[in-house]
C-alpha cells in the first residue's frame, strides 16, 4: 500500500500498488480492482473516482 506520511497533510506519497480502478456507466460510480486476482473490492459512494489508484483503460 501507499505510504500516507506525514499523516493528516491530506495526501499521498505515491500511488496504491496491486490495485486499480474502472468506471461502472450502469450506476455511474467507481469500482476498485485488485490486480493479482482481478477481484471487486470496493465501490465509491459518490460520483468521484479514489485517489492515487491507477484507472484501467
Amino acid at each position: 500500500m501507499a505510504k500516507n506520511s506525514p499523516y493528516n497533510d491530506g495526501h499521498r506519497q505515491g500511488q496504491v500498488t496491486n490495485r486499480s480502478q474502472t468506471h461502472n456507466p450502469c450506476n455511474d460510480r467507481w469500482i476498485k480492482r485488485d490486480t493479482d486476482s482481478g477481484r471487486f473490492i470496493n465501490q465509491k459512494a459518490d460520483n468521484d473516482p479514489f485517489k492515487g489508484v491507477r484507472k484501467e483503460k
